[in-house]
């Protein structure tokens, strides 16, 4: 390969989507599986415990499934702006685009977008995919990129990022975002104990479990929110400066943690204060009235009764 005018030429490559990639897609089917697969069993459930069954096992599922897919997604903290910029290194063409930055727990989204897509006679759209996770190497991939000759606004957000860089926020980045997958994992492992547990049924320590999930949750928010300690340089592009801020995967991974400190409390305080209304709620007091109502239809044959309380009475043989 050579150089074309001067300009690196674009080699095809593998790319992974900014906020959805293959994994996540994969998590969502299968708690959505799970989800429809319950939803097939609800008619056989009667009464109100319909309903308490539906919100137990729906909610259940919602937390499972954002502990699990916000590990995937590349939206922990995002920023964007709008400038005017060189498109190529050794051009002077300038083109009109949106730069978007996307960070996740294992790597960044870098994105570039034009305004419109197609300028100076090319399609300008890219997102690529640096990873900075302990079995990958960051710098080795954003030397193929510039190999591959990509847009210099892409190069010079990733540059950011490496290791060599003034910025010195790679380690912090591989490291905070390590530790927070980690546990997040550990809070995956203490939801799926807190299930067994409601369905032993042990409802008050399922209940510990459910807030021992929500402070491995908000263990994972701390753990990631210390790449704040380091001061971030400023990325410049053009006239515009790009800022970053705490994207929908941070937020949402904070509201599923509240919930379930929210849940755990109410679970630990009903068996506490309430232990009937925790039991209607749990479909546990249904079942004992159930077995009380089947052992007062059973019938008793009173002849069988009578004989077998009568007294035996004398053979002929001690008669005689």
């Amino acid at each position: 390969m050579t150089l074309f005018d001067g300009i690196y030429p674009f080699y095809p490559q593998q790319r992974k989507a900014a906020g959805f990639d293959i994994s996540t897609i994969i998590v969502i089917v299968v708690f959505l599986t799970l989800a429809c697969s319950f939803l097939l069993i609800i008619p056989g459930i009667r009464g109100r415990a319909r309903l308490y069954w539906t919100l137990r096992v729906l909610l259940s599922l919602f937390v499972g499934v954002v502990i699990v897919v916000v590990q995937f997604t590349g939206d922990w903290e995002t920023g964007w702006v709008q400038a005017n910029t060189s498109y190529k290194s050794f051009s002077r063409a300038v083109v009109n685009a949106d730069i978007g930055l996307h960070i996740g727990l294992e790597g960044v989204n870098i994105t570039l977008k034009g305004n419109p897509v197609k300028q100076i006679n090319e399609t300008i759209n890219y997102n690529e995919y640096f990873s900075w996770s302990f079995s990958s190497n960051y710098d080795r991939s954003y030397s193929e990129g510039l190999e591959k000759g990509l847009p210099s606004p892409i190069l010079y957000v990733a540059e950011k990022f490496t290791s060599q860089s003034p910025c010195a926020v790679h380690r912090q980045y591989r490291i905070s975002g390590h530790y927070a997958s980690a546990t997040l994992w550990v809070a995956f492992c203490t939801w799926i104990i807190s299930n067994i547990l409601f369905s032993m049924p042990a409802l008050v320590y399922g209940g510990y479990m459910l807030l021992v999930t929500g402070a491995f949750m908000t263990f994972s928010l701390l753990s990631f929110s210390t790449v704040r300690n380091s001061p971030m340089c400023l990325i410049q592009i053009g006239a515009a400066t790009l800022h970053v801020a705490y994207g929908g995967s941070f937020w949402l991974t904070l509201v599923v943690g509240l919930l379930c400190f929210v849940a755990g409390i109410t679970v630990v305080a009903l068996h506490h204060l309430n232990l009937d209304l925790l039991k209607t709620f749990f479909d546990l007091r249904e079942d004992k009235a159930e077995e009380h109502q089947e052992m007062a239809e059973v019938y008793v044959n009173s002849y069988f009764v009578n004989k077998a309380l009568a007294p035996p009475q004398p053979s002929e043989t001690n008669s005689l």
